[in-house]
C-alpha cells in the first residue's frame, strides 16, 4: 500500500503522549480521534507493544486505507475502528462500549489537519491542482458540499465566510466574482472555482507565495465540514471521557483552531473559572488539568523542510486531574 500522508509532529506526540510510567499500565488504551491513513496510530502501536487504540474517522474511504495499513494489529484487538464524527462519538461516549470495551481512554489525540490523501486522491475538490467535483465533504453522504455553498450563499455572507475562516483580504472581491459567474452557469468543479478567483484578484496578488485561491479553498473546507463548530464541545467531551491521570493532545493548523484549544486548556488549568462578580465558587475551585505544554510544540526546521504541510502545526497537551464542567467551555470559541 502506498502511503500518501506523513504524520506531523510524530516524535513529539510519541513523547508527550507516551503510555509509560504512572498511572499507565502495560495495557493502556488510546483513542486516535482523527485516524486518517493511520500514521500516528501505526507508530504508537509499533513503539508501545502493550497499547491498544481505537481509531475514529468520518471518511469511510480513508478509514479503509487505515485498516489495510494497520492490518497487522487487528489480531488481539490492539486496533479497532469507529466510522463517524469525533464530536458524535464523544458526546455519546457512555454508549460506545461496543468500541471501547467499557474502558475510558488513557490517551486521546486529535490531529485537526486534513490528510494529504484528501488533496491528492479523494477526488472531492479539496485541491485546485486537479479538476474535480467541488465537494470537500469528509463524509460525502451528508451535509452541504462546497458547490452548494458557492452557488447559493448570498454575496455578503460568502465574503464574510471567506474572510473569517481564512483572513483572505480579497474576500469581497472574490465573493462578488463568484456570484457574478454563477449567474450564467453553476460552479461545479475545483478548477472552475480556482480560475474565477484567479481572474478576480489584481495582478500584483497573482504572483505571491501562494495561489490566490488557496485561502478561499481553506475557508470552504472548514465551513463544509463544520470544523470549528465541532471542536469546542468535542474536546470538552473528550477530556471528560479521559481517565484521571490520562493525557489529551491536540494538533492544530489554523489560528482559530489553536485559539479554541489554547483557551480551553487554559481554563482547565485555572483554579477557578467562575465570573469575578460571583461571590461563591461553583466550578470546583481547583484545576481540572495540568498543562504539559506551556507553549505550543512546533515542528523542527528539519520536519518543515521534509514535510511542508507541518509548517503551521502546533501541539498542545494536558494531563487530567478531574472532570471539567460547562463553565470551562465559556469563552473558548474562536469567533
Amino acid at each position: 500500500m502506498e502511503i500518501v500522508h506523513t504524520p506531523v509532529l510524530l516524535n513529539e506526540c510519541l513523547e508527550y503522549l507516551s503510555p509509560v510510567g504512572e498511572p499507565f499500565e502495560n495495557d493502556a488504551f488510546m483513542v486516535d480521534s482523527t485516524l486518517g491513513e493511520g500514521g500516528h496510530s501505526f507508530n504508537f502501536l509499533k513503539k508501545y507493544p502493550g497499547l491498544k487504540i481505537l481509531g475514529l474517522d468520518a471518511d469511510k474511504n480513508i478509514q479503509a486505507r487505515a485498516k489495510e495499513r494497520l492490518a497487522e494489529f487487528h489480531d488481539g484487538g490492539r486496533m479497532r475502528f469507529f466510522n463517524g464524527w469525533f464530536n458524535d462519538f464523544y458526546s455519546d461516549f457512555e454508549n460506545q462500549g461496543e468500541y471501547t470495551g467499557g474502558r475510558r481512554p488513557d490517551l486521546i489525540l486529535f490531529d485537526l489537519g486534513i490528510s494529504v490523501y484528501h488533496y491528492e486522491r479523494s477526488g472531492r475538490g479539496f485541491s485546485f491542482r486537479h479538476d474535480e467535483p467541488l465537494d470537500m465533504r469528509l463524509n460525502s453522504e451528508e451535509g452541504e458540499s462546497a458547490a452548494d455553498i458557492v452557488n447559493t450563499m448570498k454575496e455578503e455572507e460568502l465574503a464574510n465566510l471567506i474572510y473569517l475562516y481564512s483572513d483572505e483580504k480579497m474576500s469581497r472581491r472574490i465573493a462578488k466574482a463568484i456570484c457574478q459567474a454563477r449567474v450564467s452557469s453553476s460552479i461545479v468543479s475545483s478548477k472552475a472555482l480556482a480560475e474565477i478567483i484567479y481572474e478576480a484578484v489584481p495582478a500584483s496578488y497573482k504572483h505571491g507565495n501562494i495561489h490566490p485561491a488557496t485561502r478561499t479553498f481553506q475557508a470552504l473546507r472548514i465551513a463544509v465540514n463544520s470544523e470549528l463548530r465541532r471542536l469546542p464541545e468535542a474536546i470538552h467531551a473528550a477530556f471528560n471521557a479521559l481517565s484521571v491521570g490520562g493525557k489529551l493532545g491536540v494538533i492544530t493548523f489554523h489560528s482559530l483552531e489553536d485559539r479554541i484549544v489554547k483557551n480551553y486548556f487554559r481554563n482547565l488549568g485555572k483554579s477557578c473559572v467562575c465570573p469575578p462578580e460571583q461571590a461563591i465558587c461553583s466550578c470546583g475551585g481547583s484545576p481540572c488539568a495540568l498543562i504539559l505544554t506551556r507553549k505550543p510544540v512546533e515542528p523542527s526546521e528539519e520536519e518543515v523542510r521534509t514535510n511542508s504541510p507541518s509548517r503551521s502545526a502546533k501541539l498542545r497537551v494536558v494531563r487530567k486531574i478531574r472532570d471539567a464542567n460547562e463553565k470551562h467551555l465559556l469563552h473558548v470559541d474562536a469567533m
